[in-house]
């Protein structure tokens, strides 16, 4: 790796970083960039996801004080996601790389339109829990499903996982976006870590693409916290609808 060619991996680890702080869907710029670089898909997709691992934490840590009396809840949402993170990796090892190639549009799609219409749908659930007040307010088993479902699509292929997630837990849960935007961060950081783990054990990875990529995704997770944290609910929707359009067109493309 040439000095410009290092540069080139560190700036976009800390675009990675500061995108999936704020919504996800960093794995977007990283792995084109390593294809380009030369790198094998494989290479570029296992030393993504052990590269931007750290990123995903700093991002999680940034958003800490909207975490604050969660963390019974995140226990619970982790263990699906961690589960999920296990299925993917197993996946990437045996499946053919291009598996999922048409399914992932479709997914992202989904998640997109799901965020958009979140202010029309938690109205309507926040009235139904009105008048049912016993009624679950943590999601249910549904919303368990769904994050393992999220979690295995994670361990396989990370991008766009965040706009995934929020697109569920927007339609299932009540909290502001804000607030499950930390949640977020908390469970693309399982599966990132858990996936990265498992790769840079029995997968062929770059470790200095690694390296740089921890560095700038950890940088750009920090900064994304801090954007993302200032955005107001209406202006972080429109950037995840963005991203999510974005990444369905990228997809499209390849």
């Amino acid at each position: 790796m040439t000095w410009w060619q290092a540069l080139i991996v560190l700036f976009a680890g800390v675009w990675a970083g500061t995108i999936n702080a704020i919504v996800g869907s960093g794995t977007l710029v990283t792995f084109p960039v390593l294809v380009a670089l030369g790198y094998p898909p494989i290479t570029a997709t296992t030393s993504n996801a052990v590269g931007l691992a750290p990123g995903t934490i700093s991002g999680a840590v940034g958003y800490r004080h909207e975490l604050k009396g969660q963390a019974r809840r995140l226990a619970r949402y982790a263990v699906p996601s961690a589960l999920g993170a296990g299925c993917g990796t197993v996946l990437l090892l045996l499946l053919p790389p291009n598996t999922f190639e048409l399914v992932v549009p479709v997914l992202v799609g989904l998640a997109v339109v799901l965020v958009a219409v979140q202010p029309r749908v938690a109205v309507y659930v926040a009235r139904r829990r009105e008048r049912e007040p016993e009624q679950e307010t943590r999601g249910g088993p549904l919303l368990l499903f769904l994050i393992f479902l999220i979690g295995v699509y994670g361990g396989y292929f990370t991008a766009a996982q965040g706009v995934m997630l929020m697109g569920v837990m927007g339609m299932l849960l009540t909290d502001s976006l804000q607030r499950l935007n930390g949640i977020k961060n908390v469970l693309a950081a399982v599966v990132n870590v858990i996936a990265g783990t498992v790769y840079a054990f029995v997968a062929p990875v770059s470790w200095p693409v690694i390296g740089l990529l921890a560095v700038g995704s950890t940088l750009g997770g920090q900064l994304g916290a801090k954007i993302g944290r200032r955005l107001p609910p209406a202006v972080l929707r429109g950037v995840i609808i963005v991203v999510g359009i974005a990444a369905i067109v990228q997809f499209l493309l390849r």
